[in-house]
């Protein structure tokens, strides 16, 4: 960023980029005065124990008990794409070897997200269109990533969503197909200078392809307290 000619600045990211985006947070770089993040690492410790074979929490606020359902779905059901490029991500060598395979692997990587591909393909406006979802797939075919883009998951040793003790301004924005909606509640106790927090009607996991009009508001919104430090 010094490079580029900005001594100060603010970061964003969701899913591996929220993973990126917290490890800067924590390392504070000179001239980093925020971030935001659609995909927070929020996750109460009694939640994350929960999920991993206990009971589902008694007390839980009506959103706390939609991000439960989120979670406990997304482990007993989605998480095996993770699993299989945490574990063994160069056998999935298919995915450099069939442009088919690659957009099977990607149209496939959550239920809420193939509906809206499904709905895209069928004609209807989402905010992203067909050659988004083809460009997409194909920038990976071309630049032959398919496969190594995987290895993240097996060189990172993170608690992907366990709060990790951010402490500079962090904002939220809490998307309804999410593969968790982050409740206000979890973030304001994840996150101690919690600058903005907002639950949108629409979205997922991709909200920034999927919402850009929406996506980039947010991000004006959410920095807005930050503008006088730049």
């Amino acid at each position: 960023m010094d490079r580029l000619g900005y001594k100060k600045y603010v970061a964003q990211g969701g899913d591996w980029g929220d993973a990126i985006n917290e490890q800067m947070a924590l390392q504070k770089p000179a001239g980093l005065l925020g971030i935001h993040t659609n995909m927070p690492g929020t996750l109460p410790d009694n939640i994350s124990a929960a999920l991993a074979g206990g009971p589902q929490p008694t007390g839980l606020t009506g959103d706390e008990e939609y991000a439960w359902k989120q979670l406990d779905f997304f482990y007993k059901h989605r998480v095996g794409y993770a699993l299989e490029m945490g574990a063994r991500p160069q056998t999935l060598y298919g995915l450099d070897d069939s442009p088919i395979a690659l957009a099977a692997w990607m149209i496939d990587h959550d239920p809420e997200s193939q509906k809206l591909i499904g709905r895209v393909f069928d004609g209807a406006s989402e905010g992203l269109t067909r050659d988004d979802i083809l460009d997409n797939t194909t920038l990976y075919w071309l630049t032959n990533t398919g496969l190594s883009s995987g290895r993240l998951f097996w060189e990172s040793k993170l608690a992907f969503f366990a709060p990790k003790g951010v402490t500079i301004p962090v904002a939220v924005s809490a998307f309804p197909d999410e593969i968790y909606t982050a409740p206000r509640s979890w973030a304001e106790k994840a996150f101690p200078k919690l600058i903005h927090y907002n639950r949108l009607p629409k979205g997922g996991h991709f909200a920034a392809w999927e919402q850009p009009e929406i996506f980039a508001q947010e991000l004006r919104t959410s920095f807005k307290s930050l503008r006088p430090s730049l």
